[in-house]
């Protein structure tokens, strides 16, 4: 049976989660684009029934648009938690830390692109969110790749915890 590497250097580790990073960042913006051009003042668009649909939104607060009002704020807050999770990455030896910390910088710099690309003032823009599913508030890629990540982490420590034990 082979093993799994779960190490990697620094330098691999700093490349590997940035161009998930990066990826990640692609994604999202195309797929907001899309959902710009094809779903704005449109009805919703089933495609699980009332299940899934895909309906274009925008958020100007953060987060189930809790603080509307406040995206100068979040913005600023986006920007230092992008200049952390660089000094993070930078410090990440673990491929689930490669990982998770490359989605979520992904994940910070979709909605932060956003904040500044749709933007009247300075960090004003507001979120391009545009899956709507079940119960789950309106999200986006950027939103799905921030939790995604943090899931990442959290298991990735859990399973080192147990195999050190």
């Amino acid at each position: 049976m082979t093993s799994i590497k779960r190490s990697l250097d620094s330098g691999t580790a700093y490349t590997f989660s940035v161009v998930i990073g990066l990826i990640t960042l692609v994604v999202d913006q195309l797929t907001k684009n899309w959902a710009r051009d094809n779903l704005a003042g449109e009805a919703p668009l089933e495609v699980i029934g009332t299940w899934l649909q895909f309906t274009y939104t925008k958020n100007p607060g953060a987060a189930f648009s809790s603080f509307t009002g406040s995206g100068r704020t979040i913005g600023l807050i986006a920007i230092g938690v992008v200049v952390f999770l660089l000094v993070l990455i930078g410090k990440s030896t673990r491929r689930s830390e490669a990982i998770g910390l490359g989605l979520i910088l992904g994940g910070a710099l979709g909605n932060l692109t956003d904040r500044i690309a749709r933007a009247d003032g300075f960090l004003d823009g507001a979120v391009v969110d545009w899956i709507d599913w079940w119960f789950i508030p309106t999200f986006n890629i950027a939103d799905a790749a921030l939790n995604v990540g943090v899931v990442v982490l959290l298991l990735g420590t859990l399973l080192a915890a147990v195999a050190h034990d």
